[in-house]
């Protein structure tokens, strides 16, 4: 039995393993794809049909450019930088469920690959680790402009991760759980906790933009003043590295407000849908639905990017200090207010 346990988990581990690689590398292709919709152009078309193999001449390229490390930075500092960020970025997909318990050869195999009851502060200790990529990085390579890219970094996702936790107390009153397991099955149907939190989702979103460095939180990168910001002196795969991590951020940061406000695999009528289709055929629904809402998200944080320009530093720690974090504490004294009026009633 614990054979087959630890197998079932290594084959779940190996398919999201390969299907967040492949959602970055795509999400890349499709990127381009939508600033070229909205910029009225056409975008990568020449590498296969409507340019679909543009991600793999993308990773060859950096796979087999010329790997430099610049002579006055701190070599080891230096390779640490991307791996540590590379690495970091896949853990938190370890909590995240995809789908409800599936049957499967006589077995039910649950589409998560562990359900902790702390699975929130996993995520955010996971979330608070990603800055060291950054700040490794930046301080090896010996260049001021990564340097104060990192400083950039670190102050900006230490910021918001304050709002972004106090929005998460909020919706702990509502949930009384931590494992997002317990938190999906609560939204089951179309009880979904945006409808419950929208001002805690709003600020959640917020942060969620600046925690993956994306416009127009993009301040640690800023080319326009920092020429590239932390990753300046990066090149070939090392560079790749950032960029990848940045993009499973991207994924891994739909699929937790997915799961956390917008029901993750839940939807409507899906009981009558499980009953027609069985408890092999019917959870794979919701994935579907699961990934439907990712995909979604991930069109927003490009859609942003291209529409919104970019925040002054001054203007972004306005924002974390003197808006979102006094709009989260708000939210939670609403929250537990109302609470415990419906509780009295």
């Amino acid at each position: 039995m614990e054979l087959a346990f630890l197998f079932e988990k290594l084959i779940l581990v190996t398919i999201l393993f390969v299907l967040t690689l492949s959602i970055a590398a795509y999400s890349t292709w499709a990127e381009r794809k939508v600033a070229a919709w909205l910029q009225d152009r056409v975008g990568p078309n020449r590498a296969g049909i409507f340019g679909l193999l543009q991600p793999l001449a993308d990773g060859g390229k950096m796979f087999f450019k010329e790997e430099i490390i610049p002579s006055g930075s701190n070599k080891w500092l230096f390779i640490a930088g991307p791996s540590l960020a590379l690495l970091v970025s896949f853990l938190g997909s370890a909590v995240i469920p995809f789908g409800q318990n599936i049957e499967l050869f006589g077995r039910v195999v649950p589409l998560q690959v562990t359900d902790i009851n702390v699975g929130i502060l996993y995520i955010f200790g996971v979330v608070s680790l990603g800055v060291y990529g950054i700040m490794i990085g930046g301080w090896a390579s010996n260049n001021k402009y990564s340097l104060m890219g990192a400083i950039r970094g670190a102050s900006q996702n230490i910021s918001y991760e304050i709002a972004m936790g106090l929005c998460i107390i909020a919706l702990l009153l509502v949930t009384n759980t931590l494992s997002f397991k317990e938190i999906a099955e609560q939204q089951h149907s179309w009880h979904w906790n945006v409808i419950y939190q929208p001002l805690g989702f709003l600020i959640f979103i917020i942060c969620a933009f600046a925690e993956t460095n994306r416009v127009p939180f993009d301040l640690p990168e800023c080319e326009t003043e920092l020429i590239g910001g932390y990753n300046t002196e990066y090149s070939a795969f090392k560079m790749g590295a950032y960029m990848f991590a940045e993009y499973i951020n991207m994924f891994v940061s739909s699929a937790v407000m997915a799961v956390l406000y917008f029901g993750g695999y839940n939807y409507p009528f899906m009981d009558n849908v499980n009953a027609l289709l069985g408890p092999t055929w019917g959870p794979l629904i919701g994935v579907a639905v699961m990934f439907i809402k990712i995909i979604a998200f991930i069109f927003f944080f490009m859609w942003v990017r291209w529409t919104i320009p970019r925040f002054r530093y001054d203007q972004l720690m306005d924002l974390g200090w003197k808006i979102l974090i006094p709009l989260a504490i708000a939210n939670i004294v609403i929250t537990a207010i109302v609470i415990t009026v419906v509780d009295k009633l």
